[in-house]
């Protein structure tokens, strides 16, 4: 592992995190600055990716946390998790998935193993702690990219597709017609 993923440490997120996991979150997908990661989705979506009343708003849900990792004193990285009691079931029945989402990594770090890292923090608290049996996501279906970086750590693709939010600007402005999520699962048993 990198330098950098090594270094990482992981705690919960609280309300007074919000703006920082915004600022994160925006930075690893939307806008020019998110260009020098690879997660960027500039070109699928413009606007924003989130904001502070949606991250404070899923915060206060039984269930759902942000976990945050840090180098040092500084947020290089967040996800969402949903324990299974809480997660979007799929109707395949995988059993009790916990469910990822809203996973950045600060741009600069990208490729330097701390997504990675955060991966394997999520599945370990998954399976760990909470008795998941798989761990859920949904990605763009047209993120080739970041799909092979996922089956790459264990998922696959489960032929599920959920349609994308069109008509809700809080999740951007899509640049394409054709956008939908693709539902990856992992097993953790």
């Amino acid at each position: 592992m990198d330098g950098a993923a090594t270094r990482v440490s992981f705690r919960f997120a609280t309300q007074d995190d919000v703006p920082a996991i915004v600022a994160l979150v925006e930075s690893a997908y939307r806008g020019d600055g998110s260009r020098i990661g690879w997660t960027t989705e500039a070109d699928l979506l413009h606007g924003q990716r989130t904001d502070a009343a949606m991250v404070a708003e899923s915060m206060s849900r039984p269930g759902l946390y942000v976990l945050l990792a840090f180098d040092g004193g500084e947020m290089v990285g967040s996800c969402e998790l949903s324990d299974p009691s809480v997660a979007p079931q799929s109707p395949r029945g995988s059993g009790r998935a916990a469910y990822l989402g809203m996973f950045a990594v600060q741009p600069s770090l990208q490729g330097a193993g701390v997504g990675r890292a955060i991966l394997e923090e999520a599945v370990r608290i998954a399976r760990d702690e909470w008795g998941a049996d798989a761990l859920e996501l949904t990605t763009i279906r047209q993120r080739e990219d970041l799909i092979a970086w996922y089956e790459r750590r264990g998922f696959t693709r489960t032929g599920e597709y959920r349609a994308f939010p069109y008509g809700d600007e809080r999740y951007g402005k899509p640049q394409r017609d054709d956008l939908e999520q693709a539902v990856l699962s992992r097993p953790l048993r």
